[in-house]
């Protein structure tokens, strides 16, 4: 069975006039949610994608975004649930010679970036992110070249090309510490492409930064206000905000942070019940891990929503247990990134690998890699 054996899933939402068919525009992704498979369907397709990464030498990593069965599926057959910095160093560190990944296309070509010689399968290879799909790497570079000045670090929500384009990458987790380095080494800094994840960066570190001009379409829909609405109803939930997240948002969190601070956020603050204004995919791990404590999802509504997530990415949806058989069953969707990039484009991934596996360690900041600072 292939996707286009299944129903589609129409889904309206609100068009801005102005979008033109670029990043805001969801609703092909919409479309190409797979149907929710039958429970005798589902125990089948588990069971012949088990049986398929045993055979083919694969391995499978989810994100947190993706469908409850493709996280379970993962951890259940040895590989990892998590955010896409722990994903790019399974993959890269996994004697699987095949790595399928469940999430979105920035990933699986980071996943071929650090590990060219093994086989990189998505189960749909349209499944994008609206931060890279705003960030396209001509603009992108054409905006370096006006500031050269500036060290360039870019969030991993980016292809190839930008990454290629760039001095650092950095995630959720660990933009904070980075940023925090160069700063002390006296860097200017460039950055891209979410500019409520900087101004988060630059207000917590002081650092002199100048944003490329992109958001996330889910994190950028939580509103301030129905959160204030929603806390008044639950006054004693804690609130756990994703810094992708719009800054009056973030100012209302207990806790603010990647999807691994959140998680342990959650299992750490001491509350029973808890606002979560990132991705609803989180929902799953986060009550799975937390058994005895409610989660609600942050509020998306208000009168200047436009392109309608409910909370919960497009792309990431569109991800879905039959066509991970069908690629491990076919080879289809191989994630391919230019030879000629990959060298440049890792220089970046290998660079945050280094700084977060030595600020693990407990060296100083000033010596936790080697060459601290722009190519």
């Amino acid at each position: 069975m292939t996707i286009a054996d299944l129903a589609l899933k129409p889904v309206e939402y609100e068009q801005p006039a102005d979008a033109g068919g670029g990043a805001c525009s969801t609703r092909h992704a919409w479309a190409r949610v797979p149907a929710e498979p039958a429970p005798a369907e589902r125990a089948a397709l588990k069971d012949r994608i088990r049986t398929l990464l045993r055979e083919k030498n694969a391995v499978m990593v989810s994100h947190y975004y993706v469908h409850p069965d493709l996280q379970d599926l993962a951890e259940e057959t040895g590989g990892l649930v998590s955010d896409s910095l722990e994903m790019a160093r399974f993959g890269r560190d996994h004697a699987a010679q095949t790595l399928v990944v469940s999430g979105v296309r920035f990933m699986g070509e980071t996943a071929k970036i650090l590990s060219p010689e093994k086989t990189v399968l998505m189960p749909d290879p349209d499944a994008t992110c609206s931060l890279d799909l705003g960030c396209p790497a001509d603009a992108f570079s054409a905006f370096c070249d006006q500031h050269p000045d500036r060290t360039v670090v870019v969030y991993a929500n980016t292809s190839a090309a930008v990454k290629a384009r760039a001095d650092w990458l950095v995630t959720s987790s660990c933009a904070l510490e980075i940023v925090a380095a160069l700063k002390a080494a006296g860097h200017k800094i460039l950055w891209a492409p979410d500019r409520h994840l900087g101004g988060y960066i630059q207000q917590q570190t002081g650092a002199d930064m100048l944003f490329w001009n992109g958001a996330c379409i889910v994190h950028d829909e939580f509103k301030a206000q129905e959160l204030l609405d929603l806390k008044r109803r639950h006054p004693g939930a804690k609130v756990l905000v994703h810094p992708e997240s719009p800054a009056d948002v973030v100012a209302l969190a207990d806790a603010v942070g990647s999807t691994s601070a959140i998680l342990k956020a959650a299992r750490e603050l001491d509350a029973s019940e808890f606002i979560v204004a990132t991705d609803n995919g989180m929902l799953h791990k986060l009550r799975t891990l937390n058994p005895g404590k409610t989660f609600h999802e942050a509020p998306t509504a208000g009168n200047s929503a436009t392109c309608k997530s409910c909370a919960h990415c497009p792309w990431m949806a569109m991800n879905g247990l039959a066509d991970v058989a069908r690629v491990l069953e076919t080879g289809a969707n191989a994630v391919e990134v230019d030879p000629a990039l990959i060298p440049r484009a890792r220089q970046p991934i290998d660079r945050m690998l280094a700084f977060t596996a030595a600020l693990k360690s407990g060296q100083p900041a000033g010596a936790l890699v080697p060459h601290l600072g722009a190519a």
